[in-house]
């Protein structure tokens, strides 16, 4: 994804934090916890969502820079933000 793309995302996310989960680690665990913890609260479920972008754009970057990724990111259930979308 460019970064238009990921701006985008993020603003998404800004008004309804499941729709940028749903976006970046498809329907899930990652997206169910985000609904509930969205209905429990608009500020846990945005922080989630948040979080859950950012482990994904940032593995994306750390991999288009060729590092090895070790660990798993905690918190985390989706193999697509995992792997920063980059399934091998």
């Amino acid at each position: 994804m460019s970064a238009i793309s990921a701006v985008i995302i993020v603003i998404i996310t800004l008004f309804v934090p499941p729709i940028g989960v749903l976006a970046v680690a498809g329907c899930g665990m990652d997206f169910i916890v985000n609904i509930l913890l969205t209905i429990l609260g608009f500020l846990p479920g945005l922080i989630h969502a948040l979080y859950v972008e950012y482990v994904y754009y940032d593995r994306r970057e750390q991999i288009r820079q060729g590092a090895i990724i070790t660990g798993r990111a905690p918190g985390i259930y989706s193999e697509n933000v995992q792997s920063g979308g980059t399934r091998r």
